[in-house]
């Protein structure tokens, strides 16, 4: 964005202290007013006597020697930038506090009614001293001693009433406390029965030592396994070599040994071998069915049955154990033995291995759950330590507050009472002048400002140069009436102007002037021939201003032409004291000879005044004639300069403007208003006039906010008169 969308407008200070300037008698009339009044009412008041004690705001002595109910009479502050002193700055001037001195001392007003309290706290101050906790309050009233009864009253009651609420502050405090303690007690109760029952239903003693135990025993558990696990597999191979041996399983082994070692099994077996020997040489010397070979079957069958329950007894009813691995050598029963016993060191293992890992699963699960225990058991041990301060600390408190219920604990102490004073107090006089002058200034400001906003009309060449926006050619500066630059006239509402650069030639006005006629001069590459001069509404000066710019013209060897064209209100003729029996109205209607009527005043310079007054002056100017003679003057003169009448309400101007190489527009500071102004610039548009540019007349150099002008050097002239060559510059 643009740098000036950011633009924010700042006030114009020189332009509010040039409305100053501009009303200053309206703004020091106010002030003068105001003042007086203030000053006259100061004067009229009774004398008043201001009574002032002073209060120590402090902490309670003894709580802080005694370290009980410390928090009671302690004056702390919420808010930051706020200090306790404020605070009981403003119970001093409570409603309690006052109420009770006016009933105290039967305060009465001046109807005799009981004095109000927002009436008391009007004449009440309570200030703190700075860099202190010491309160100054003071009263004042037109009776000395009610005044220090006042005061010595409401701190007396201030500091009485702190106390009470002290005190009050610490039973209501106690009352609660004792109302809080059985539910403390309970929580406590709870806390300690929520956490024996925690540890009896998780079987806890102390968990810190149960998990350094409970890591040791893993970890020793962990290293049996491993030993158990390492002699398995040394047996399991040794096993398996005798498994090969014997040519038996283990389980056939350990039964072998298991019933060799049954009492009778031998015999038995012993038998059996016998029986079975002689069937075997039965069989060879008789026939199958032979009653000795009958006779040994069944023998040998009925051995065998009472073997094999043997087993049974031994192994269970699925054990089945072949004859032929219970008769056996010494070498392979010794191998069978082995194996047996192999087996059963395998099996010892195995079980072994299977309770440790079981006894090592138990303290696993265990060490997994121990720091949940341990946080549980830290919650509900913060939970009962919290439980148990909250009691202890309740005891205490109601220890504190019984010992502050028995003090009389203030937060203030009287310093230095009210005394009766014995002169009375200027303050009130000098503030009432004070405020006075400093409103009569306001109001003044103000009345100034409102003056000026209703007087509508333009008063600075800035406002001019903003409204028409024409070229600025010169400037007039306002010159005092002191100098005798005009005269009267009888029958004129007016004064005379004289002609500055002739009946004064050397007073400053003369250089604004000779810079206009160079202006105009070099406003354009061809000499003006004609010019037009006239002005918004009358008053502006405008035939003031076409006299001294023809002198102006004529002092630089310029023959000039000055008509008086302002039939309606002619001035020239009294300007340059000639006779206005013929003139331009003259010339026009009878055709009388130029310079039978044309006076030359002065050298280089005629003046042709305006003649007898016409019926309508706007017919003369706007004929055939009138544009003959403008052509004549043009060829006999250099330059010819028309007085016209003003824009407001005549068409004169304008049709001379149309005659005329342009129209040369008269401004005159607080003279001209808006409206007039505004319509002139309108009806200058609407006919399309050549407007050369603009002069502004009667300037106040002190009052212009543009510097406009500067002074070039001091003289003092024959006529006796200081000034400074004021010269114009074009600004901006």
């Amino acid at each position: 964005m643009k740098e000036s969308e950011f633009h924010v407008e700042e006030i114009d200070f020189q332009k509010y202290l040039l409305v100053l300037q501009r009303r200053w008698m309206t703004a020091v009339g106010v002030f003068g007013v105001v003042f007086t009044l203030a000053l006259l009412y100061a004067l009229s008041t009774k004398p008043t006597y201001t009574a002032q004690a002073s209060l120590l705001i402090k902490t309670s002595r003894t709580s802080s020697l005694t370290g009980l109910g410390e928090d009671l009479g302690r004056l702390e502050s919420l808010v930051q930038d706020n200090s306790p002193v404020d605070t009981q700055a403003k119970i001093v001037t409570s409603v309690p506090v006052l109420q009770e001195t006016i009933t105290s001392l039967s305060l009465k007003n001046d109807e005799g009614e009981p004095l109000k309290v927002e009436d008391l706290q009007k004449k009440l101050k309570v200030e703190g001293v700075k860099g202190t906790d010491v309160l100054e309050v003071s009263y004042t009233h037109e009776d000395p001693q009610l005044a220090a009864k006042v005061i010595n009253k409401i701190v007396e009651e201030y500091t009485k009433q702190n106390i009470q609420a002290n005190r009050e502050e610490a039973i209501s405090a106690g009352k609660f406390m004792l109302q809080q303690l059985p539910k403390t007690e309970e929580a406590v109760q709870k806390a300690e029965l929520a956490l024996r029952r925690f540890k009896e239903r998780n079987k806890i003693i102390v968990l810190q030592e149960e998990a350094t135990a409970a890591v040791n025993t893993i970890s020793r558990l962990e290293d049996e396994i491993a030993q158990a696990q390492a002699q398995l597999v040394d047996v399991n191979a040794r096993l398996e070599k005798l498994q090969t041996q014997a040519r038996v399983n283990s389980q056939e082994a350990v039964s072998a040994v298991d019933l060799s070692q049954v009492p009778g099994t031998q015999k038995v077996l012993t038998e059996l071998q016998e029986a079975q020997s002689e069937l075997t040489v039965a069989r060879t010397r008789y026939q199958p069915g032979h009653p000795t070979v009958a006779n040994l079957e069944e023998k040998v069958s009925a051995l065998r049955s009472l073997l094999q329950q043997r087993i049974q007894q031994v192994g269970g009813n699925n054990q089945q154990i072949s004859t032929a691995n219970l008769q056996m050598g010494e070498v392979r029963q010794k191998l069978i033995e082995d194996l047996a016993n192999t087996d059963k060191e395998r099996v010892g293992l195995e079980r072994r291995i299977a309770e440790l890992t079981n006894t090592w699963s138990v303290y696993k699960q265990r060490a997994n759950i121990l720091p949940k225990l341990e946080q549980t058991q830290r919650e509900l041990e913060r939970k009962l330590k919290a439980a148990q301060t909250t009691y202890e600390t309740l005891l205490t408190r109601i220890q504190e507050i019984n010992v502050a219920e028995n003090q009389n604990v203030s937060n203030a102490r009287i310093i230095s009472p009210a005394l009766v004073p014995d002169e009375p107090s200027g303050t009130r006089k000098a503030l009432i002048a004070a405020g006075g002058g400093v409103l009569g200034i306001m109001l003044g400001i103000i009345a100034a400002l409102a003056v000026d906003l209703i007087d509508r009309s333009i008063k600075t060449v800035k406002e001019a140069r903003e409204l028409f926006q024409y070229t600025l050619l010169g400037v007039i500066p306002n010159v005092s009436r002191n100098n005798k630059n005009s005269y009267s006239v009888q029958g004129l509402d007016r004064p005379i102007p004289r002609v500055v650069g002739r009946d004064i030639p050397h007073f400053p006005v003369g250089d604004a002037y000779q810079m206009l006629q160079a202006n105009l001069k070099f406003l354009s590459y061809k000499q003006l021939k004609a010019i037009t001069v006239t002005s918004s509404i009358p008053k502006e000066g405008k035939s003031e201003v076409s006299a001294n710019l023809a002198v102006a013209m004529a002092q630089v060897e310029r023959r000039v032409l000055l008509v008086d064209a302002d039939m309606r209100h002619p001035i020239q003729h009294h300007i340059w004291q000639l006779s206005n029996n013929q003139g331009l109205s003259n010339i026009i209607v009878d055709q009388v000879p130029l310079e039978t009527i044309v006076h030359e005043v002065m050298p280089n310079l005629h003046v042709l005044t305006s003649g007898v007054m016409p019926p309508n002056p706007v017919a003369l100017l706007d004929s055939d004639r009138m544009a003959t003679l403008v052509a004549s003057f043009t060829q006999k003169y250099d330059c010819v300069i028309f007085d016209a009448p003003p824009l407001a309400g005549t068409a004169d101007a304008a049709v001379l403007g149309k005659l005329a190489d342009g129209i040369l527009l008269v401004v005159r500071p607080e003279v001209v208003d808006y409206a007039s102004a505004n319509a002139a610039k309108e009806f200058l548009t609407q006919s399309g006039q050549t407007v050369l540019g603009m002069v502004m007349n009667g300037v106040s150099v002190k009052r212009e906010p543009d510097s406009y002008f500067y002074y070039a050097k001091d003289s003092v002239e024959s006529t006796g008169v200081s000034r400074k060559s004021i010269l114009v510059r074009n600004h901006r």
